[in-house]
């Protein structure tokens, strides 16, 4: 069963990022990224994470400058 493209499994997540799935636990213990567990599986809204990219592309922006 194909799962709705708005929810996104920790593999996803990684190839999206281009992150091996292990960065993305990391990230997860260290509460950097937006997530929700089901169980002992961690689930992400696509639309949280889009937003967590442009939070971090504006912060580098602003310390660039």
């Amino acid at each position: 069963m194909k799962q709705p493209e708005e929810i996104m499994t920790v593999d996803d997540v990684a190839a999206y990022l281009h992150v091996h799935p292990s960065t993305v636990y990391k990230m997860m213990k260290h509460k950097q990224l937006p997530g929700f567990r089901i169980g002992a599986d961690w689930r992400f809204h696509r639309a949280n994470i889009l937003g967590w990219i442009k939070r971090k592309e504006e912060a580098a922006i602003v310390k660039s400058n």
